[in-house]
Formats: structure tokens, C-alpha cells, sequence
């Protein structure tokens, strides 16, 4: 199942040779790692007291870093035994507390619930006055008692307390993670919120295999950027988010059309977009270089199957709720300012072009990328265009919710272009500063990204010249 990621990869220089101290730095680099991580989620840092983790995050991103410049001096017999132990100690440092930053696990826990009572989540808000003896019998969604105080806690309309986010508007989340959902439910009797990060873990760990078996055996240390990412344990196990299971089906679904399998990867990418949509910008990647060439039969396979996947898995949805089956989509789309002149969506734009055109110059952002990747891309590397497309996207409309960017940090294990886990790590700091000038943080980001283009450019080109000029012998 290996799949070579190409040229691309995290280079353009030599892997470092294997070094045996290696072997003793990288286990005391990653127990650091997972300590530190550890400390930041039960530190009391929350989204409503951000100081203790405005300290640890940038530790635990250095302490990252030194391990996985560690691990490429491991001899390649080792490092997967080496990513695997590391990423199960890394990923259990999200299971310490209940979530810190996001309070989205617990919708999770009660669509899940909604729907196990037969109900359709999109169209009862969690106040309906019909769903009184439901939130009854969920205290761990909706405390009781006259105290509602903490940062994930508010008073419903009705008047009830709710850890469940947004409680006066039905769900947002498509219907594949509406089945996650349940699945999630069926274990939170037991686990309460535990079962939604439980649930992460175990996606997470599983992209971490999958990542590992298609890298060549000399590449397979890139797979640590995922397993080591201390984003994967705070947003995809400690936030528990559902954004995770998408990343993996989307993975999933590009590694099958690099081998040839276009209606089982169309299949993967239709759940993967019905999980969280964001992964519709993976879909490029999986058509590279279509336009290329001559048009083929099967060249609308994948987005055929794509589409076909997403309507067949919403007809259920729509049967029950109609025209409602969106949901808080639209919503949620006005709420987060994407159809305003004045919000902080597509602030890095908004830095080069007036406020009125932001929406429209993304969009021809986007569009550009998407049609460099369908003319050039390289369809044996569809993670390639992926990454490019989904990164600009993130680039182009700024959104302040890391987790988006778990897509992103999974496509640079495949293509090696670390530099893209800059956009993510900016969302992170626009998260919980949202004071602070988001075109200056993304437009960082976006420096880093263009900065590692560059000396990767310039290495390729270098040795290029060299092996020109080299004399002959």
C-alpha cells in the first residue's frame, strides 16, 4: 500500500544520516513533549482564561519540533515502532480533561442522542419545548440547578443551562458525522463528553497508521508531524472535533485514487466532504492535471462518485426535515461573517484589496488555485494539490478555528511541505486572541509558507546546477 510521495517531500536536501544518539534524544524529547502537553491541557488554561496556555503552546510547538528533527537520525528500522509509541502518549494527553477550548463535543453528544429518539437533529433546535424530558435526562448536557457559570455554560432561552453550544438553532453537522453521532452516544452513557474524545483518539491514531504505511520506509519519520502535532491532541482529542474523521477519509480517498481506484476514492472524499464539507477543497488533488491532457471517460469518476456518495447519505436527512436539512449552514455562514464587509473573514485579503471586493477576490483566489492544480498537478500525488488548494483556501478566508487546519497538517505528512503548518498554527493564535490583527497573523503564516517554497526552490535549483556543471571524469 506504499505510496511514494515524490520529489516534493520534505527537502530538497539529504535525509540526515542515522545517528545512534539519536536513539536516546528522541524518547527524552517526546517524554518532554507529552509532559508539557499535559501540563497544558490541566494547567487551567481555557478559552475563557487563555494565559496559562498563551506559555505552553509555544513549548509544546518547540518541543515538537526538536523531536521530529530527532527522529530523522533514527535508523528507518526503528521510526515507525518510534511514531506509533509516541503518538498514543501524545494523544492520550488529550483524554486528561474535558474539552478546554470548544465546547462542540457536546452537540456532538446530543444530536446523537436526538437522533437515537428517532428525532431529526436539524429540525429541533436543543430548546424545542418538545424536547423538555430529552435534555431531562442528559444533566451531563444541560446541568441543573440555578448556577450556570464557566466558559462553556449558558443560559437557554427557556432557561435552562446548556453546555450545548448555540441551543435556539438546529445542528450544522452533515450526516456522516451525524452517524459518528450516534456512535459517539451509544458510548457516552457510559463516558459522557470522554466518548466524543475517545472517539478522536482512536481517528487520530488510525490516520497516524494509515499515514505510516503509505511512506516509504525512509519517509515514514514524516508521519510524526501528524502522531507528534501537538494540534492533534488538543483539537482532534482534548476538543475532541469531529474535523478529524474527515481528515482521515479524505486521506483515505486520495490514497485510492493514486492508485488507480477513482470510484472507491470518490466514494471516500463524498464521506469525507458529508462529514465536514471542508474536505470538498481535497477533491482538486484527487483531478490533478485533468486539463492537461485530452479529456477521458473517467476523468468525472470522482466527482461524480463524490456528489453521489453526499446526496445518498443526506436523502434520509432531507425525507425527515425537508428543506430544513441544512440546518444552521446558512446561519452559520452570516454569524461568522462571510457575507460582511466588516468582520475578520478574508483579513489577509482585505489587506491588498477594499473591504466591499474581499469576498469576490477570494474567491478568485481560490478558483486560481483550484485550476493551477486541474492544469499541472500531478495525479500519482493528488495530496500535492490538496494541500495547495486546501492551504490557500485557509489563506484566503482566514477562518479563527484551528481544527480546520487537521486536513492540512495529515496532506503535509504525504507531500513534506512543512511550511503549511504555519496556517493552522495562525487560526490557533487568531482562536484565542481575537483582539489581535488577523491579517498580520495569517499574512505571518503566509510569509512562512512563501519563505519555505523559496529555499526549497532555490536547494532544487542549486543542485540542479551542480550536477550541470559537475566535471566529467
Amino acid at each position: 500500500m506504499i505510496v511514494d510521495p515524490g520529489p516534493g517531500r520534505w527537502q530538497a536536501g539529504r535525509v540526515s544520516a542515522p545517528d545512534r544518539r539519536a536513539v536516546a534524544v528522541v524518547p527524552v524529547l517526546v517524554a518532554a513533549l507529552v509532559l508539557a502537553l499535559a501540563r497544558t491541557v490541566t494547567g487551567g488554561g481555557t478559552l475563557g482564561h487563555s494565559g496559562p496556555l498563551d506559555l505552553w503552546y509555544p513549548v509544546d510547538l518547540v518541543l515538537f519540533g526538536c523531536s521530529v528533527a530527532a527522529l530523522r537520525r533514527v535508523r528507518p528500522g526503528l521510526v515507525t515502532a518510534a511514531v506509533l509509541v509516541g503518538c498514543l502518549a501524545v494523544l492520550a494527553t488529550g483524554l486528561l480533561r474535558p474539552p478546554r477550548t470548544s465546547d462542540d463535543a457536546y452537540r456532538y453528544l446530543w444530536d446523537g442522542r436526538v437522533q437515537v429518539a428517532g428525532l431529526s437533529p436539524y429540525a429541533h433546535p436543543p430548546d424545542d419545548p418538545r424536547l423538555a424530558a430529552l435534555r431531562a435526562r442528559a444533566p451531563e448536557l444541560f446541568p441543573p440547578g440555578p448556577a450556570c457559570e464557566g466558559w462553556d455554560l449558558r443560559r437557554a432561552r427557556p432557561g435552562f443551562c446548556s453546555h450545548v453550544n448555540r441551543p435556539s438553532v438546529p445542528t450544522i453537522y452533515p450526516p456522516v458525522a451525524q452517524g459518528y453521532f450516534v456512535v459517539l452516544y451509544g458510548l457516552g452513557g457510559r463516558f459522557g463528553v470522554r466518548a466524543a474524545q475517545l472517539g478522536g483518539a482512536v481517528s487520530a491514531l488510525v490516520l497516524c497508521v494509515l499515514l505510516l504505511r503509505l511512506l516509504p520506509p525512509d519517509r515514514r519519520w514524516q508521519a510524526a508531524l501528524w502522531g507528534w502535532f501537538p494540534g492533534v491532541a488538543l483539537w482532534a482529542v482534548n476538543d475532541a472535533h469531529v474535523d478529524v474523521l474527515g481528515a482521515l477519509l479524505a486521506v483515505a480517498g486520495l490514497a485510492a485514487t493514486a492508485r488507480g481506484r477513482r470510484a472507491a476514492g470518490g466514494a471516500l472524499l463524498g464521506a469525507a466532504i458529508a462529514t465536514k464539507i471542508l474536505p470538498a477543497l481535497a477533491v482538486p488533488g484527487a483531478m490533478s492535471g485533468v486539463l492537461a491532457r485530452r479529456p477521458r471517460p473517467g476523468d468525472l469518476v470522482v466527482p461524480g462518485t463524490a456528489a453521489a456518495v453526499c446526496a445518498l447519505v443526506y436523502l434520509p436527512y432531507a425525507l425527515m426535515s425537508g428543506k430544513g436539512v441544512l440546518g444552521y449552514l446558512g446561519g452559520y455562514l452570516a454569524e461568522e461573517g462571510y457575507d460582511s464587509e466588516a468582520s475578520a473573514r478574508f483579513a489577509l485579503i482585505r489587506l491588498v484589496v477594499p473591504d466591499r471586493f474581499a469576498a469576490g477576490a477570494a474567491v478568485v483566489v481560490v478558483a486560481a488555485a483550484v485550476l493551477y492544480v486541474l492544469r499541472s498537478g500531478d495525479d500519482r500525488r493528488p495530496w500535492r494539490g490538496a494541500l495547495l488548494v486546501s492551504g490557500v483556501a485557509l489563506l484566503a478566508l482566514t477562518p479563527s478555528y484551528p481544527w480546520y487546519g487537521l486536513l492540512i497538517v495529515a496532506l503535509v505528512v504525504l507531500d513534506g511541505r512543512w511550511e503549511w503548518l504555519a496556517v493552522p498554527v495562525a487560526a490557533q493564535i487568531s482562536y484565542l486572541h481575537s483582539g489581535w490583527p488577523h491579517g498580520v497573523v495569517f499574512g505571518t503564516a503566509a510569509v512562512v509558507v512563501a519563505a519555505g517554497q523559496a529555499v526549497r526552490t532555490g536547494r532544487r535549483r542549486s543542485i540542479a546546477h551542480g550536477s550541470t556543471s559537475a566535471p566529467l571524469r
